[in-house]
């Protein structure tokens, strides 16, 4: 992958299909997603996602998100949490000159807390996430408002938040070090800390008992900060995840 915001890939999208089967204890099912990439000469990509959801009483697993609650009931769930975060540059993967001579950014494994309020006016849901690789040693800190239409056998359910992104996050993956500056040609670049936010809407159709469809959409407006830097000729990104989910 060139970019994939680690929010939208191991916060919201599990949770559409989590949401669709939160009674029951597992799902499984295949997706797809279609992300753009800020960067320059940038290919989307389409990347195949397999669908893993298990509820516990006191763990779950969420494709990419895995979790220990340390608090849960029908209104409020704390825990523990990991998750795998795709966010990534590989030079090869641009056609863009000055960017096939920087440096590989990698994907990490991050770790933190994560956060979940329901009630009638809405859904909040937060998570605080840390580097655990030393990759970029950098955090971020997601936060949503969602509130849950129903029509029968099918819901819709749009968002708002925002991710803030750690000054060691952001220059890990956009900033441009004093060496890379004299191979590429590129101005050095180190970027500080930003929130970048976003939108997103989740529609999901019951098909039956067992079977759910779902759609997810999210569009993401890049902070200066990222926008900033040389290696981006962006100001926004949109990611869409579709599939189809099976709950025993």
């Amino acid at each position: 992958m060139n970019y994939f915001k680690v929010s939208a890939l191991a916060a919201f999208l599990p949770l559409c299909f989590a949401a669709a089967a939160q009674d029951n204890p597992l799902t499984l099912g295949a997706s797809v997603i279609y992300s753009q990439s800020p960067y320059k000469g940038g290919q989307d990509r389409y990347y195949p996602v397999p669908v893993i959801n298990y509820e516990g009483d006191s763990f779950y697993v969420r494709s990419l998100t895995a979790g220990y609650y340390l608090w849960k009931d029908q209104q409020d769930q704390l825990s523990l949490t990991i998750l795998g975060s795709p966010q990534n540059f590989d030079p090869d993967d641009t056609d863009n000159k000055q960017l096939k001579a920087l440096d590989k950014r990698h994907m990490t494994l991050m770790g933190g807390v994560a956060y979940r309020h329901t009630a009638e006016w809405g859904t909040v849901r937060t998570v605080l996430a840390g580097d655990l690789l030393d990759n970029s040693d950098g955090f971020i800190w997601d936060l949503t408002y969602l509130y849950r239409f129903s029509f029968g056998d099918f819901s819709l359910t749009p968002g708002i938040g925002a991710t803030y992104n750690s000054s060691n996050q952001n220059d890990y993956y956009y900033g441009v070090s004093k060496n890379e500056s004299r191979r590429s040609g590129l101005r050095s670049y180190e970027a500080d800390d930003s929130w970048n936010p976003y939108l997103e809407l989740t529609g999901v159709w019951a098909i039956n008992q067992n079977w759910n469809a779902t759609v997810a959409g999210r569009y993401t407006r890049l902070s200066d900060e990222v926008k900033d830097s040389p290696m981006v000729d962006k100001d926004s990104q949109v990611a869409v995840w579709t599939g189809i989910s099976y709950t025993f």
